[in-house]
């Protein structure tokens, strides 16, 4: 696919409130994107996206029929929109509405008041999931890469996946906790395995600590993904044997820039 520019990225705008709508039609433009498309609730914008095919959607957090949640789940929910890019523009702070958002794979997450340059890197960050610069990967071969994909998420793993799967990654397995990952490890061997922090059964951190310490694959590059911003945490998961940390969002330039320098590293 040739790569796309901002000014040829069409998005579709989901916002209750015309004032609101009209000042981020403004910053869009500012960011040089223009003729975004408007819908005022949940239900009119999901009619639309398979007709209009948008390349991003961005959404408020509270809308008439639903939150931007309940919009997100169900594009991801729905084949022909699975796929499609998400971002949150709110003023919201609760990590307990937020985290869904991360969690289903939003391209990003905009506090209100937002500057023009803050939107402009999310829409980069939109180009580079759509068209990503595959050409960085080329020498590693990205096809032959077998990754393992850790979260008790469907839709975070499935999001993951799905970048990983635009970079070129093309052998992905899933597990939903730590323990599987460890079945899965021993079972099968891996070039890459990406893993969330907080789950069930057994942490990332205990995972990482495992695999350095008691699997036979012990070198084997690990990414954490996480959300997590207490640094005695991320400290104690790089003192564990992590590779690197990524945050949620996903992004896909991260990605490239740490397959990039951990892989090279093996």
């Amino acid at each position: 696919m040739e790569s796309l520019t901002i000014a040829e990225l069409f998005v579709m705008l989901v916002e209750p409130s015309s004032t609101q709508a009209r000042i981020i039609c403004e910053r869009l433009e500012e960011a040089g994107t223009v003729n975004p498309s408007w819908k005022k609730d949940g239900k009119s914008a999901l009619a639309a996206m398979p007709e209009e095919q948008p390349d991003l959607i961005i959404s408020a957090m509270y809308l008439p029929d639903m939150t931007g949640i309940d919009l997100v789940r169900a594009m991801r929910d729905t084949p022909e929109l699975t796929e499609m890019p998400f971002m949150l523009i709110s003023s919201e702070t609760d990590e307990h509405y937020l985290e869904p958002i991360r969690q289903a794979g939003a391209i990003a997450l905009l506090p209100k008041p937002f500057a023009t340059g803050d939107l402009k890197r999310a829409l980069y960050a939109t180009l580079d999931y759509i068209t990503p610069n595959t050409e960085l990967l080329e020498d590693l071969n990205p096809a032959a890469i077998k990754t393992l994909v850790v979260d008790d998420s469907l839709m975070a793993r499935n999001h993951i996946s799905r970048v990983l799967n635009n970079i070129g990654i093309e052998s992905i397995t899933q597990v939903e906790n730590g323990k599987e990952a460890i079945e899965a490890l021993q079972a099968d061997y891996f070039d890459l395995l990406v893993t969330d922090y907080n789950m069930p059964e057994m942490d990332g951190q205990e995972l990482v600590r495992y695999v350095r310490d008691n699997s036979t694959q012990g070198s084997i590059p690990i990414i954490m993904v996480t959300s997590e911003t207490d640094e005695s945490r991320l400290s104690a998961v790089r003192q564990a044997g992590v590779s690197a940390i990524c945050d949620k969002p996903f992004e896909t330039r991260s990605v490239l820039s740490l397959l990039q320098q951990i892989l090279r590293d093996v």
